[in-house]
């Protein structure tokens, strides 16, 4: 993580930069050092002791935490509180949108009222995409991947119907009357 540190009528001493290094390792634990960069702007004013700490993270995400108060462990404490709040709501965009692009592929459990007497659960997948293509196209791709069946649209007769491989290695054809 590249660190720049700005002092404005404040000399940066190294017991201040060891704070604010103490303070920005929190927030890269929060973030699991995907920080790439950060800018501290120390600030004394009177009796004002203000600290604004902008943090780069991955993704091209800026962060913007400020502190006042009268001395600076209490200023980098409140814009350190702001900057962690600020990551902790990024992170769960960043673990939302991993569940998000993962709910295709999930797999749920369907709601049944009786419980077959095989112990066979009912499996419901959540979206297949159904695609307009020949039974050529749909036995090409059986063949090819590591799909046991496909469901498409048969580009000849508009009617939605199910390529499968059979257990003697052939290929199935199901369509509608």
């Amino acid at each position: 993580m590249r660190l720049e540190i700005t002092g404005r009528h404040v000399d940066v001493t190294p017991a201040l930069r060891q704070l604010i290094d103490k303070r920005l390792a929190r927030l890269g634990r929060v973030l699991n050092d995907s920080v790439i960069s950060a800018q501290v702007i120390l600030t004394k004013e009177k009796y004002r002791h203000r600290a604004e700490i902008v943090v780069h993270a991955r993704g091209d995400h800026r962060m913007r935490g400020l502190g006042e108060g009268t001395a600076w462990p209490v200023s980098l404490r409140q814009a350190g509180e702001k900057l962690e709040q600020q990551a902790k709501k990024l992170k769960s965009k960043w673990h939302e949108r991993k569940r998000r692009a993962n709910s295709g592929a999930r797999v749920v459990n369907a709601p049944t009222d009786e419980v077959p007497a095989n112990n066979r659960r009912v499996v419901r997948a959540t979206r297949y995409p159904v695609k307009p293509m020949s039974i050529e196209d749909a036995a090409l791709r059986v063949d090819s991947g590591t799909e046991t069946f496909v469901v498409f649209r048969n580009a000849d007769t508009e009617a939605v119907s199910i390529l499968y491989r059979r257990k003697d290695g052939s290929l199935g054809l199901i369509e509608p009357d």
